[in-house]
C-alpha cells in the first residue's frame, strides 16, 4: 500500500451524447485518485490512461521520488472509454461506433466537478493517448487548465499513424469471429496475436532492434527476453491477448480521430485550436517515436503562445515516454516533468 491517500471510485456520468449525436447509455467513468486535494483546490493533475492501459497500469511513476509526487499534488487518473474498467464495448450493450477523445474529456471534467468540486487544473500529463487527452483539455478547456505535459502525442492524428492504426483495425477485422462494426462472436485469438506482432514493430525503433535491446544478452537497460520469439510472445501477444478485441478496437478508432479542432469551438481549424490554448505546453516527443514524431511537435509549436519543446533523446522508440524498466529516459522525463510543475 503506498504511504499516501488513496481512492477510487465509478462516476455515474448517465446517458452522454456524444460528439457525433449518438448516445452512450447509463455512462461509467473509472477513476483513482493519489494525494490529498488542497484546501483551493489548486494541485490538481489529471493524468488519462494511454492505449489498451487501466490506471494500475500508470501507477508506476506516482510516488514522492518518482515523476509525479502525490505528497504534493492530488493526481487523479480517469480510465479512458473502452479500456475496460469506464463504459467498453464488450460489457456495454449498443455502445456507439466511435467514442472520441473530445467525448472523453467532456466527461472527465464533469467527473472532478461533481465528485470533488474541481473547476481549474494544474496540469494535465499524458504519455500517448493520454496525451491525446491532455492537448483535447488544454484546447477545449483553455481558460481552465494551467499546464500540459504532451508525452508522446499531437494534437491531429498525424496520417501516417492513422495508416498504422487501420491496419491494426483491419487486422481484427479480418477474424473470422468479426460480426461486424468492431464486434466479435468470440475472442479472435490468432487476429489479436497477429495484432501483436504488428505492434511490436512500431512501438520501438529501428536502432533499439538493432541494439537487441530486446534481448537480456543486449546492452542494459533491456527487456530481458531469451530470444525474439519470447519477446513477441510476453510482451505483445500476451499483452493484447489479454484486452478484449472490441475495446482494443474501440479505442483505435478514438485514436485514428483524434483532433483538437474537430469540433464546434474550432471547425477544423487546428491553427486555431493551437493559438487558443493558454496553458503552458511541454511537448516531450521521443525522438524516435513513430507514432509521434517530432517534426509533429515543431510544426505545432509556432502556435502556442507558451510552449516549449523537449525531445526524449532515447533509441526506444515510442516507450521512451513510458519507460518502465528505462532507468535513463526515466530520469529525462522526470526531471522535465518536475521542472515544467515548478514554473
Amino acid at each position: 500500500m503506498p504511504a499516501w491517500p488513496t481512492q477510487h471510485g465509478v462516476f455515474d456520468a448517465g446517458d452522454v451524447t456524444l460528439q457525433s449525436g449518438a448516445v452512450l447509455r447509463d455512462a461509467r467513468l473509472s477513476w483513482k485518485a493519489h494525494g490529498t486535494l488542497s484546501p483551493a483546490r489548486d494541485n490538481v493533475i489529471v493524468y488519462p490512461t494511454s492505449y489498451g492501459a487501466q490506471h494500475p497500469d500508470l501507477e508506476w511513476l506516482i510516488g514522492p521520488d518518482g515523476v509525479l509526487d502525490p505528497t504534493r499534488w492530488f493526481i487523479v487518473i480517469p480510465d479512458m472509454f473502452g479500456n475496460g474498467l469506464s463504459s467498453s464495448p464488450a460489457d456495454t450493450e449498443h455502445y456507439p461506433t466511435l467514442v472520441t477523445v473530445h467525448d472523453n474529456v467532456t466527461v472527465q471534467r464533469q467527473a472532478l466537478a461533481k465528485l470533488f468540486g474541481i473547476d481549474r487544473i494544474a496540469c494535465v500529463y499524458g504519455w500517448s493517448m493520454g496525451a491525446l487527452q491532455a492537448y483535447h483539455w488544454a484546447a477545449l478547456f483553455p481558460d481552465a487548465v494551467e499546464r500540459i505535459v504532451v508525452n508522446c502525442g499531437v494534437a491531429r492524428t498525424a496520417i501516417h499513424n492513422q495508416v498504422f492504426l487501420r491496419g491494426l483495425m483491419a487486422t481484427l477485422e479480418a477474424a473470422p469471429e468479426h460480426v461486424g462494426n468492431g464486434r466479435f462472436s468470440a475472442e479472435p485469438k490468432a487476429a489479436k496475436r497477429a495484432f501483436g506482432r504488428i505492434y511490436a514493430g512500431w512501438a520501438l525503433s529501428q536502432d533499439f532492434y538493432r541494439e537487441q535491446r530486446h534481448l537480456g544478452t543486449g546492452p542494459t537497460p533491456n527487456l530481458g527476453a531469451p530470444d525474439l520469439e519470447t519477446f513477441l510472445r510476453t510482451d505483445w501477444e500476451d499483452r493484447f491477448g489479454a484486452r478484449p478485441a472490441a475495446n482494443l478496437h474501440a479505442q483505435l478508432r478514438t485514436w485514428d480521430a483524434a483532433d483538437i479542432s474537430a469540433n464546434a469551438l474550432y471547425d477544423g481549424d487546428l491553427q486555431a485550436a493551437l493559438q487558443a490554448i493558454g496553458a503552458q505546453v511541454l511537448l516531450m516527443p521521443g525522438s524516435t517515436d513513430l507514432y509521434f514524431r517530432v517534426a509533429d511537435n515543431e510544426a505545432e509549436l509556432p502556435f502556442l503562445r507558451h510552449a516549449a519543446l523537449r525531445p526524449i533523446p532515447s533509441i526506444w522508440g515510442h516507450r521512451a515516454g513510458n519507460p518502465v524498466p528505462n532507468p535513463e529516459d526515466t530520469r529525462f522525463v522526470k526531471d522535465a516533468v518536475r521542472a515544467w510543475l515548478d514554473r
